[in-house]
Parts: C-alpha cells; sequence; structure tokens
C-alpha cells in the first residue's frame, strides 16, 4: 500500500511540474509575441557606433511603433522609430547619408540609422540624461529646453521634476518600462 502512495505522491508532484513548465513556457512565449525583437542586428550595430544600450532602441520602437516598418503618427513621424521628416532630413544631412529620401524612412536600415544617431544626438545634448533625451525624443529638444529654464519644472536646470505634457510623461515611463523587459530578453537571448 506504502508503493501506491508513494506513485500517487509521485505522479502529483510531476503533474505539478509539468504544470509550471506549461506556465513558464506560456509565459516566456507572451512576453515574445508581445515584446518582439525584430532587426536586432541592425539595432545592435548601430546602438554599437553610438554606445548607446540596445534595449533602448528596443523600448524606444516599441513605444513608438511596435515594430511596425510602415507605421505612421497623426504628428507625421514614420516608420520604426517614428522620426520626422524635418527631423531626419537634418539627421540624414548630418550624416551624410548617399541618396537618401524621406520615403526610404520606411526601410528598418535608414530608420534605425537615423533614430540611433538622433537618440545618440540628444544624450549629448542633455549630457547623458536618458529620460531628458526622451522626453525631447518625443516632446522635441526645444520644449525640453524650455522646461530646464523653469523653476516650476526643474529645480536645478539639469533635469526635469514635472514633464507638463501629459504624453510626454507617459512615453517616458512606458520607454522605461519597456526597457525592463527588454533588458531581461536582450540578456536571455546572449546566454
Amino acid at each position: 500500500m506504502s508503493r501506491v502512495i508513494d506513485l500517487r505522491g509521485f505522479k502529483k508532484i510531476f503533474l505539478m511540474i509539468f504544470i509550471c513548465f506549461l506556465a513558464a513556457t506560456s509565459a516566456v512565449s507572451f512576453v515574445s509575441f508581445r515584446y518582439p525583437l525584430k532587426y536586432i542586428d541592425i539595432i545592435e550595430e548601430n546602438t554599437q557606433l553610438y554606445e548607446i544600450d540596445p534595449s533602448w532602441v528596443c523600448a524606444i520602437i516599441h513605444a513608438e511603433s511596435k515594430f511596425a516598418v510602415k507605421a505612421l503618427s497623426h504628428k507625421g513621424a514614420s516608420g520604426l522609430m517614428q522620426v520626422t521628416e524635418a527631423t531626419a532630413e537634418w539627421i540624414a544631412e548630418r550624416m551624410r547619408l548617399p541618396e537618401y529620401n524621406y520615403e526610404s524612412i520606411f526601410d528598418p536600415d535608414i530608420n534605425i540609422k537615423i533614430g540611433c544617431n538622433y537618440l545618440a544626438w540628444l544624450l549629448n545634448h542633455y549630457r547623458d540624461n536618458m529620460n531628458l533625451a526622451l522626453a525631447a525624443y518625443n516632446a522635441g529638444s526645444g520644449n525640453v529646453d524650455k522646461w530646464l529654464k523653469n523653476p516650476e519644472y526643474s529645480k536645478d536646470g539639469a533635469s526635469l521634476d514635472y514633464i507638463p505634457f501629459a504624453e510626454t510623461r507617459d512615453y517616458v515611463k512606458r520607454v522605461n518600462a519597456n526597457r525592463k523587459i527588454y533588458l531581461l530578453l536582450l540578456k536571455n537571448r546572449q546566454a
């Protein structure tokens, strides 16, 4: 009789392990589906060039377009990293991209190149303060520069205590939350 009890206990333990395995596999599949790692070779190449952690660019792309190559915003931004025509043309000129035209912004290679260069410029402009760079990526550097000069929004002129645009406040929070997930996904990818 003790063998039957041991066998039943073993079956219960095996069933619990199997259920945990299925739950873990489903969770990983869900996260991978919800937070894709598309174009990672292009992202890693460009982030290495500009010394930016690739998890930031993945997080920005997720917040901007959810990795939809043909994404268009109501504000006229396009592609994976949602770059406006004026910004794309300014960055392309700075980068001396051969044969650039705005229609090519939907090419993941071009879009990520331009987006990473712009992010690097913002990080340099804001002395590596990623939250300021993210706020400027969303609301424009002109707005962020004004906010930094306003004691209502910045006590020290170097960081923001309050972001007056709700969309930009939410954007910075969303990108930071996305980044935590992409840090884990990229770490697991390398393992």
